[in-house]
């Protein structure tokens, strides 16, 4: 849980990641991220940076709508509940070292 959530921390304001990096980087499922994730209320770790694979918006303790406004006010382009610039603005970690790489 702890690792996971310290990975959060280390994606940076205007870029998002899924929870498919998120489960590589930290040797976990996806699902298993989303839980983690779901249970976290410390607004100081960033969750609402993470979304699915696919750049859609979804699974957000305080709602999709804060979510979505939350990356609109970092700057992150969205239409509807989907990132326009998902590629653009991906965070990956490397291994599983949490060590970032951008595409």
């Amino acid at each position: 849980m702890e690792k996971v959530l310290e990975l959060v921390k280390k994606i940076p304001k205007g870029m998002i990641t899924t929870y498919r990096e998120l489960a590589k980087a930290s040797g976990s499922h996806p699902r298993k991220v989303a839980k983690i994730l779901s249970k976290n209320l410390n607004n100081k770790i960033p969750c609402h940076r993470v979304v699915y694979a696919n750049g859609c918006i979804a699974g957000y303790n305080r709602g999709v709508r804060k979510k979505i406004s939350l990356l609109r006010k970092e700057g992150v382009k969205i239409n509807g509940n989907k990132i326009l610039n998902f590629q653009e603005i991906l965070y990956r970690f490397k291994g599983r070292g949490g060590t970032r790489t951008r595409e």
